[in-house]
Parts: C-alpha cells; structure tokens; sequence
C-alpha cells in the first residue's frame, strides 16, 4: 500500500464522524458532503508528519470549512431564511429500530428541533457549541478557529448553550408512543376528523412548511401556529396524504408523503406529554430529490 493509499484509508475510518460534525454545523447533507471533501483535499496537500492526532486535526480543520461556509452564507443572502426553513432530515426505516435493543442506533441522531435553533444562532456560537458540547473538542483548540481566547470562546459556548436549553423541550424519547401519536394524527387527517386532530395537537403547536423559493400559492412555504389552524392545514392537504408512510426522521418517528413513488414531503415533529408540539415540514423539491428517502425511488 502506498503512502497516499494509507493516508486515505485513514481518512475514510474519520469520514463518518466529520459528516456528523459537518452536518451538525450546516443542516445540510449536500454541503456537509462537500465539507468533508475539502478536509480531505486539505489533508492531502498537509504534510502529514506534523499531524499527531489526525482525528482531531480533522475535526478542526471541518470546523473552519463549516465556519467559512457559514459566514459566506450569512454574507450572500439577501433575507433572512425566515421561521419556516427546515434542515435536510435524516431518514431511516423505522422497521430498524423499533426493537428497543437496536434505538442504540439512535445515539448519533440529532433531532429537527435543535437543528432549528442552531439556525439562529451565529456563526461562531455554533461552531463552539456544536464542537464542545456535541463533540467534546477542548475550547484551547477551538479558539483559534474562531479567533478569540479560550475564556471568549467558552462565553460563546454559554451563550449558545443557553439559547439551545430556552429553545428545545423535553420530548418524548419513547418511539413506541411516539408512532401512537402519528398513528393518530394519520387516522384523523384520513378520516376528516377535525376534533380528532385537534386533540392530537398541542394548542400552541407550530407548523413550518419549507416549500422552497419557487412553490407559490397554497402549498407555499409558511409558519401557522395553534392547534385549530394547523388542523385546517391537515385537513387541507388530508387527500395527499393516502402514501405516507411512518420512518424515522433524524432518530424520531416522522413521514414521508409520496404519489406514485416520488416523495412530496417529509415531516418530523415534536411530541411531548402526548401532543405534537412542532411539526416540521420539508416539501421543497429540489431538496427532496436530494434526500436518500429509505422506500422509495426518486
């Protein structure tokens, strides 16, 4: 094996864990690929003598790519992504885990919620949160990616930290309970049950439906909040709902939504004490042709 061969196979035994940092950072699987790329384009111009623990070299140079990526994103967009943007949801089967023995495989997942609120935080606080609380890297390594000392840079830690504990609830962690409510919410939408999923739904339940730029008119991307005005919505889109099937989004029970195996939407959601908190609706499609969607093609 040659050198450049050696020096791939050991980036390959990284590659998942500079996905999950990536996409942590960005919400976005295409741009957390494309991270991960340029690390190892960089790491293979380094001299690799000078590297003593290329896990965290790694780590740190995909830190400083996200936070180019970040601020060049902040920089070049014209209005804000708004209140209705939706990450890229990660999607499973849920036949993988609905043995409790294998929701191990839920340790990694990092749910929609808090992928929301690293949306609104700075460019900075979320790399310090994402690489110290997520991930463990020491603030003494972190502060020279963000150009402060480590005291500042773990002020912005806290700071974030504070923003994320405000704005993500407790929800319920049980995937059993969790498809009961699906189930639910599915039942009364296909049956035109407006009481039903009133029921289902928390009173001041928010729904974001991110449609993307392009899609107009009433499937057009929104925020509604309260149970009766998110009902409404079901019910008013209850007729497109006839394939969606249950699977897991970013470690949660969500749905997809498909006609004739091309898939319309993506739902996760939020449940606590029973209700659906928040819905989070990904129906952009350009986006969706993107998604590796477990079922279907397209």
């Amino acid at each position: 094996m040659t050198g450049s061969e050696e020096l791939a196979r050991r980036f390959e035994e990284h590659r998942g864990h500079l996905k999950a940092v990536a996409y942590r950072m960005l919400g976005s699987l295409a741009e957390a690929e494309d991270a991960v790329q340029e690390a190892w384009l960089r790491l293979s111009r380094s001299d690799t003598d000078d590297i003593g623990n290329l896990g965290g070299w790694l780590t740190t140079v995909t830190g400083r790519i996200c936070l180019d990526l970040l601020r060049s994103r902040a920089a070049r967009r014209e209005e804000p992504m708004g209140d209705a943007f939706v990450p890229d949801p990660v999607l499973r089967p849920l036949a993988q885990v609905v043995d409790p023995a294998e929701e191990v495989l839920q340790a990694d997942s990092v749910g929609l919620a808090l992928l929301v609120v690293l949306e609104n935080l700075a460019p900075a606080e979320r790399l310090t949160f994402v690489l110290h609380d997520m991930f463990a890297v020491p603030f003494d390594d972190i502060a020279p990616i963000v150009e402060r000392s480590p005291a500042a840079t773990r002020q912005l830690a806290s700071r974030a930290r504070r923003r994320v504990r405000g704005a993500t609830p407790s929800a319920e962690p049980d995937l059993g309970r969790q498809k009961q409510v699906l189930d639910a919410f599915l039942a009364a939408s296909r049956a035109g049950d407006f009481e039903a999923l009133v029921a289902v739904l928390h009173p001041d339940v928010l729904l974001r439906a991110d449609s993307g730029a392009l899609v107009r008119g009433a499937a057009a991307s929104k925020v509604v909040q309260g149970a009766k005005a998110v009902a409404e919505q079901a019910l008013m889109f209850a007729p497109f709902t006839q394939g969606a099937e249950l699977v897991l989004v970013n470690g949660s029970v969500g749905m997809v939504n498909a006609h004739e195996g091309r898939v319309q939407s993506v739902m996760g959601v939020t449940i606590v004490d029973g209700r659906i908190t928040d819905m989070y609706i990904l129906a952009d499609p350009e986006r969706l042709e993107r998604l590796d969607v477990p079922g279907f093609a397209g």
